[in-house]
């Protein structure tokens, strides 16, 4: 840690979903979710107003359907568009300090120290930051970001968390410990799900309470490594640098358990957790992969790894996971795990943006019922591969807009942008020589 907060973390709040509310301007104030619409797709990101009703990132689109009321817009990612409002993002957070490292489209941290602060005090940082959010709002069109500052990369993070949307919480130096104790162990990076679980059979649902926690004890629970991480970030203890250029190459998570695994049902249900959170961070990134990894640890720490490539690119959910089942059934499991890992590597750009979020499966053309961006059911997505829902159209009689649904041979499209009302509706033939695919819109 260090002896000031001179490290920030700033991520975009419900980043593509804000960017689609900006660009349509009848979806503002509406739940919107933004992902894969076919059948095996998973959401990406939700808007707030989505949220309330529990879709959340890296669920499964179908999932996302049944517990969104009518009328919310399920609409596949534009990532030219995200990509545009990202740069000028990091450009102003550049200003700041050159020592920045973006970790995905919509998050990065900054080095304050390397930068032109001179004045760490709190009243000051706020005053800088203020201004900071304010310029990210007047250059994105009206975007809102949340903002953390404090002494270690872990304290960044959790104060841009802290008070989403629009956030700015700034933790003093002396103060992590305090600030973190309330806190759900859920914050601390590293703890899942099945940690948290375990940790309150111990009467552990607060950092403060797994501040109490010897670390002898933490380590006979958890075993060396993972124990004395509990430790160390119960008490914000982290050192790690900011690093400029940061290039993720693979993306993997993983789950030590505090008693060997050998119950196949609870492996397959750790299995799909961890490939729930590899996949979100998939598409998060907008990066699709080639090679599966699973990665298993025996009692006797024995450590065995298999991996396989897929035909083409993907960040399908359904396709990762039957990736992920094949590698899991190939390992020795019978003795019981005391570790599983799954990663996925070979990362692409995301220059194949249905492969990423789509079936893989062709789509029918024209003899599915027509949908729309706000249908609800089952059959929802099933469109023509040219006239995704939310994707950026021109007419050239009646302007620029975007696709509203299409099928049965028709395309029904929107025409309003991010400086326009609310516009209307009207339907063309998918094979209109009037209407063609655009640019995302100009917000400024």
């Amino acid at each position: 840690m260090r002896s000031r907060p001179s490290i920030l973390h700033l991520d975009l709040d419900a980043f593509f979903a804000a960017v689609e509310q900006r660009d349509k301007p009848s979806l503002r104030g509406k739940p919107v979710v933004v992902g894969g619409t076919g059948g095996r797709g998973v959401v990406a990101t939700a808007s707030y107003e989505a949220r309330k009703f529990g879709a959340r990132s890296a669920m499964p689109t179908s999932q996302a359907r049944r517990l969104c009321p009518s009328g919310t817009a399920f609409l596949s990612p534009r990532f030219s568009a995200y990509q545009a409002s990202s740069r000028v993002v990091m450009g102003l957070l550049r200003e700041l300090s050159p020592t920045l490292e973006q970790v995905s489209v919509d998050e990065a941290y900054v080095d304050l120290a390397d930068g032109d602060v001179d004045d760490f005090s709190v009243p000051a940082l706020r005053s800088r930051m203020e201004r900071l959010l304010a310029q990210v709002a007047q250059e994105t069109g009206g975007l809102t970001a949340s903002v953390g500052i404090g002494s270690s990369k872990q304290m960044a993070k959790i104060g841009s968390e802290l008070e989403k949307p629009s956030g700015l919480v700034i933790v003093d130096a002396g103060q992590e410990v305090e600030v973190l104790a309330p806190l759900s162990v859920r914050v601390l990076g590293g703890v899942g799900p099945v940690t948290a679980e375990r940790l309150r059979t111990f009467g552990v649902e607060t950092v403060a309470h797994l501040q109490r926690m010897s670390v002898t004890d933490l380590v006979s629970i958890f075993g060396d490594s993972h124990g004395h991480a509990l430790h160390e970030m119960a008490f914000a203890r982290d050192d790690r640098p900011v690093v400029v250029e940061r290039e993720a190459k693979s993306i993997s998570a993983e789950e030590t358990f505090a008693v060997d695994i050998a119950d196949a049902r609870v492996l397959d249900r750790e299995l799909v957790r961890l490939v729930e959170r590899v996949t979100g961070r998939l598409a998060k990134n907008g990066s699709f992969a080639r090679t599966l990894t699973i990665k298993v640890r025996h009692g006797d720490f024995s450590t065995f790894t298999r991996s396989e490539s897929t035909l083409h690119p993907t960040g399908d959910l359904a396709t990762i996971l039957a990736g992920a089942r094949r590698l899991l059934a190939a390992a020795d499991t019978a003795a019981g795990l005391r570790l599983l890992g799954f990663g996925v590597s070979g990362l692409l750009p995301h220059a194949q943006e249905r492969m990423l979020f789509d079936d893989d499966q062709p789509l029918p053309q024209v003899s599915e019922p027509a949908v729309t961006a706000h249908e609800v059911d089952e059959g929802w997505g099933r469109h023509p591969t040219s006239w995704m829902p939310g994707a950026d159209v021109h007419h050239a009689e009646h302007g620029a807009g975007w696709v509203w649904g299409s099928g049965l041979g028709r395309v029904t499209v929107r025409f309003e942008g991010p400086n326009t009302p609310p516009g209307p509706v009207r339907t063309f033939a998918t094979d209109d020589p009037l209407l063609e695919h655009a640019e995302p819109p100009q917000w400024r």
